[in-house]
């Protein structure tokens, strides 16, 4: 690397580097919400793109812009060992992003075989691989928001180094794949950083999953329909905007820091405050708000098994050992984020 230049391309803030190679990135679950925006922003940076999803959940719709912009998708599943071999012993990336996983908190309860296939079994057969071929860097897509379990046991917002008690098979799972991460750093100095989100939000987050409150409670009211919510949404989460996330993670992929980060705001917002804010959101967005029969007020339904009431995650050590923090306030990122959803709506 001989050179640096601050820009600002696509929406992320980057750090450009003039490199004598063009760095090589592989991305598993690329087609998917956050692998996609990811996809994206290397791109913007000069790397050499790959993406693997098996698209059980990632949207092709999502990487058309990454495609035309040079980026190969190779379609096949983690789980698949000889798969995951064969690929990355083709494309022999430097730095491997795993995003590829089960994650939705209710799949997990009701399938743990499942969950523990995808992201222990799937996990490890990525990160054997990668050790294989001498990959330079290896970032891990964990969880601020289920790891740690009940965040009112413990000081809020929660840093890495509080005591991990998770409630549901994803929060134990992505556990153990931190743990493998870990031992592959004992047993073959193996260079890996896992990132634990927050409650990432913004474009291209499906409003049909479980997953992702911003982008259900979105489209509801751009429909003019009201939500539910599960619990009494005094429910309390951290919500992240995905162009901060993004910034994050390319710092993270540049950086030698090892073990866990916290990639999250700090903040508690609870259910019931972000509906008001995405209420505030829709009235300014071009001044017209949800339809005049739309209330958008909740009913309540039986709080789910496996979610947590309360949970906030530090960024310190992110601004500490990355030089980062998240600056979209949230009320802004909203405002985006239905912009994106009223403009994928037909008519």
């Amino acid at each position: 690397m001989v050179g640096q230049m601050c820009g600002k391309t696509s929406g992320y803030s980057l750090i450009f580097f003039t490199r004598l190679t063009v760095m090589r990135t592989l991305v598993t679950g690329g087609a998917g919400f956050i692998g996609s925006h990811l996809a994206d922003a290397l791109l913007a940076r000069g790397d050499e793109v790959t993406l693997v999803d098996n698209f059980s959940s990632g949207r092709r719709e999502n990487i058309e812009s990454a495609v035309t912009n040079g980026a190969e998708v190779i379609e096949g599943d983690i789980v698949d060992k000889v798969f995951v071999e064969e690929t990355l012993q083709a494309v022999r990336p430097q730095t491997l992003f795993h995003l590829a996983a089960q994650g939705e908190v209710r799949r997990s309860i009701e399938e743990p075989s499942f969950d523990a296939t995808v992201n222990v079994v799937g996990t490890v057969n990525v990160i054997e691989a990668s050790k294989n071929i001498g990959l330079d860097r290896f970032v891990f897509a964990s969880t601020g928001g289920a790891i740690y379990g009940e965040g009112s046991r413990i000081d809020l917002p929660a840093v890495e180094s509080a005591p991990l008690a998770p409630l549901c098979p994803y929060g134990q799972s992505k556990l153990v794949g931190e743990q493998y991460l870990e031992l592959y750093r004992r047993m073959y100095m193996f260079n890996s950083v896992a990132l634990r989100f927050a409650n990432v939000y913004g474009p291209r987050q499906n409003p049909k999953g479980e997953a992702g409150a911003v982008a259900i409670f979105g489209e509801l009211l751009l429909a003019g329909e009201n939500p539910v919510v599960f619990g009494d949404g005094t429910q309390t989460r951290d919500f992240i905007y995905i162009d901060d996330l993004i910034d994050a993670i390319l710092t993270a992929s540049r950086n030698d820091v090892e073990g866990p980060v916290n990639l999250g705001t700090g903040d508690e917002t609870s259910l019931l405050e972000l509906l008001d804010s995405l209420r505030d959101a829709g009235n300014s967005l071009n001044g017209s708000g949800p339809p005049d029969s739309a209330s958008f007020e909740p009913s309540f339904a039986s709080a789910r098994t496996g979610e947590v009431k309360r949970i906030a995650i530090s960024p310190a050590r992110a601004a500490e050992e990355l030089g980062w923090n998240p600056t979209t306030p949230l009320g802004k990122g909203l405002g985006h984020t239905l912009e994106a959803l009223r403009a994928r709506t037909p008519g």
